[in-house]
């Protein structure tokens, strides 16, 4: 294998994920100026903040069209193109209609990069490496977080006028441009080739990938593609056979987000000033929470291809069971002394990060075949993204009704019933190839 082209290749196309990381959390730091910039009520100031998340669902749900039918490469020109154009138009907005015009490109480019970019990097990756590989995309996404977080900070200060949103959100055109640039040195991806009938320059590619069992390769993904053809000639995601990885995806996507965790990140600051941490609370949601993210990230990389993807889930299930029950029983007794919830809170975090966020798009973008791959992802990611917005929409009603304990209870529920199925139902993808999970998983 030829590390470091393959290594290279998968930064490249990972940065894709930094400016998801990035795109989303920016508005943080920005939303109250552009509330007081263009006098926004309510309804106005939600839909600005709401607006890209709308746009990453829509992304998501027709990301698998450019990428089936163009391919993995010029996709992810047409995002960085996206993330371009939304960072430069949001910064020299005029008017409140063309800066949401703008942020709805940006949640497109989210979206869509949510489903090509882990295609991409499973497509060129061996089965040994494609863990930790995939992997770096979400690790970027957090990264990515991280570094908006103190990106808007140090404007903040150094930009300390009424235009220093400009600034926080036009700073984005230069990883933007940077991805661009860079997009241009990788190749497509070698089973995009094979399925859109270019064997010799997928055998090109393949044998910088592996030179020693390259023709071993082809001869795999060819088969099984043609085996997959003579089982169903079509490429329907809801067809019998598909069933199971399309459970999956599904299953994967929800249990990622009733986890609670964009409630917890979007919300930290009420869920802080619940427990009456009071204006503490704005740093530790952002750089306390975005640090442990980025950290726990880090170490599940070095262990998701070792102790498997299985393995990491049933250790995060765990972890989340405990912290969020530990959460839930501190608003019922009311025992807000000390600093027991914020400790909670960040090893909820770190536990996260450690399983959930470091393997959902790993696992997605495995166990869907070759043909319909762009499509599961698709599917998985407007699951994921779907669920997002239903749950951060609900937290405040749920939290006012229902109270934080009943809440958060709830959320451990969750967990239990997703050990349950990480135990019962979940395979192990960890060292195989894409054809041999396929296989186990449609085939036979």
């Amino acid at each position: 294998m030829n590390k470091k082209k393959v290594l290279l290749w998968s930064i490249v196309v990972a940065l894709g994920g930094f400016l998801f990381g990035f795109d989303t959390a920016v508005i943080s730091g920005a939303e109250e100026s552009i509330q007081q910039y263009w006098s926004l009520n309510s309804v106005e100031h939600g839909l600005t903040i709401s607006i890209a998340l709308i746009g990453t669902i829509i992304g998501a749900l027709t990301g698998s069209m450019p990428a089936d039918k163009l391919g993995r490469k010029k996709t992810l020109i047409l995002i960085a193109v996206a993330y371009l154009i939304a960072s430069v138009g949001t910064c020299f907005s005029t008017n409140w209609y063309s800066f949401l015009l703008f942020r709805l490109i940006g949640g497109l480019g989210v979206g869509a990069s949510s489903v090509t970019a882990p295609v991409y990097i499973s497509e060129i990756s061996p089965a040994a490496y494609r863990g930790r590989l995939v992997m770096m995309f979400q690790f970027n996404v957090v990264f990515g977080i991280l570094v908006s977080y103190l990106s808007n900070y140090v404007i903040g200060i150094v930009f300390n006028n009424d235009y220093s949103w400009r600034v926080m959100l036009g700073i984005q055109a230069i990883p933007s441009l940077i991805f661009l640039i860079l997009l241009r040195f990788v190749p497509e991806t070698p089973r995009w080739l094979i399925l859109n009938k270019q064997p010799d320059k997928a055998a090109s590619i393949l044998k910088i990938i592996d030179p020693g069992n390259y023709e071993n390769d082809i001869r795999e993904i060819i088969a099984n593609n043609k085996e997959e053809h003579e089982i169903d000639a079509g490429d329907m995601l809801f067809s019998r056979k598909n069933k199971l990885p399309v459970f999956l995806a599904v299953c994967f996507a929800i249990f990622n987000q009733v986890s609670g965790i964009n409630a917890i990140i979007y919300y930290a600051p009420r869920i802080f000033e619940m427990a009456g941490l009071g204006r503490q609370s704005s740093l530790l949601s952002t750089t306390g929470i975005g640090l442990i993210n980025f950290l726990f990230t880090l170490i599940a990389i070095n262990f998701i291809d070792k102790i498997g993807r299985r393995t990491l889930m049933i250790i995060g299930s765990v972890g989340l069971i405990g912290t969020l029950g530990l959460v839930s029983k501190t608003f019922y007794a009311q025992d807000f002394s000390g600093f027991g919830i914020i400790v909670y809170l960040m090893i909820y975090i770190a536990f996260f990060a450690f399983s959930q966020g470091a393997v959902i798009w790993v696992f997605i973008s495995e166990i869907f075949p070759n043909n319909i791959r762009a499509k599961g992802q698709t599917l998985g990611s407007f699951t994921h993204w779907l669920m997002a917005a239903v749950i951060t929409f609900l937290f405040p009603v749920l939290s006012e009704k229902l109270g934080g304990g009943n809440t958060f209870l709830f959320f451990s529920i969750m967990m239990v019933l997703q050990l349950l199925f990480v135990l019962k139902i979940m395979p192990e993808t960890k060292g195989k190839s894409l054809e041999q999970i396929e296989r186990a998983l449609i085939l036979h």
